[in-house]
């Protein structure tokens, strides 16, 4: 067999794939959370959230809802360094992200069953 017509054979067979699994995945959620910084946040978001006095105090404040908090944390960037994940219980997570231009920093408490918002303060350049 020539090889054009191997070629044709696997792009055929590559292409039909491509439409099955399209096919059977529409409309599931399906996602590829494999780095360390989308299994915390998508592990962060599957709870509940709940606020300490701090973060409603600056929810409040700045005239946030719970929707931009929890757009914040899905979308924002895990800072490990400053996380505190060598605990057994409830591990702290800072979070950096931006809203309206000014950058944030949120300090999340991830327990078992749910999250606290334990601290939400715009970041200073230091």
């Amino acid at each position: 067999m020539k090889f054009i017509h191997r070629l044709g054979y696997y792009l055929g067979g590559f292409a039909l794939g491509l439409i099955l699994l399209l096919f059977f995945l529409n409309g599931k959620d399906a996602s590829c959370d494999y780095g360390p910084n989308a299994r915390t946040v998508k592990n962060i978001s599957s709870k509940p959230f709940q606020y300490s006095e701090k973060a409603a105090f600056f929810i409040e404040k700045e005239a946030l809802d719970s929707t931009t908090v929890v757009n914040l944390v899905k979308f924002g960037e895990v800072d490990f360094s400053h996380s505190q994940t060598n605990v057994d219980s409830c591990k702290v997570y800072r979070i950096e992200n931006s809203y309206k231009q000014r950058d944030l920093e949120l300090m999340i408490k991830n327990c078992d069953s749910v999250s606290t918002v334990l601290n939400i303060l715009y970041k200073t350049n230091s």
